[in-house]
């Protein structure tokens, strides 16, 4: 579990520092993230950009009560993800199952509360 261990909290401080390289170079070329909300796979370039465009509404992305899981060929991570966006604050509870193949992230699966997220714009307006 060590190196699965090491994969994923590099996996995360690349999400926390806003850092697309950094996760991009985690990823296979043909990974594919799934999200339970709208069961769409992105691809690389479509995840990626989405941590670009979470990291310039936010002024910080941290993760906490990380609970992490070895599973055959990957890890299953449940946490809670903490997000300022400068104006307001908010949190969103998800499980992530990841698969790994030498050493690269080829599949995520992540599952959360849309409802969670929608908060998130009402907050904003107020």
């Amino acid at each position: 579990m060590d190196a699965m261990n090491e994969l994923a909290d590099r996996l995360f401080a690349a999400i926390e520092a806003g850092d697309s390289d950094a996760l991009g170079a985690m990823y296979a070329d043909d990974v594919k993230i799934w999200h339970n909300t709208d069961h769409i796979e992105m691809t690389k370039e479509q995840n990626l950009a989405s941590l670009d465009a979470l990291a310039a509404v936010t002024v910080s992305r941290r993760f906490s009560d990380v609970r992490r899981h070895e599973i055959d060929g990957g890890f299953v991570q449940q946490h809670v993800m903490h997000l300022d966006f400068g104006t307001h604050q908010g949190e969103l509870p998800a499980c992530l199952v990841v698969m790994v193949e030498d050493g690269l992230v080829t599949r995520v699966d992540e599952y959360f509360d849309n409802s969670t997220v929608a908060a998130f714009g009402r907050s904003a307006s107020k």
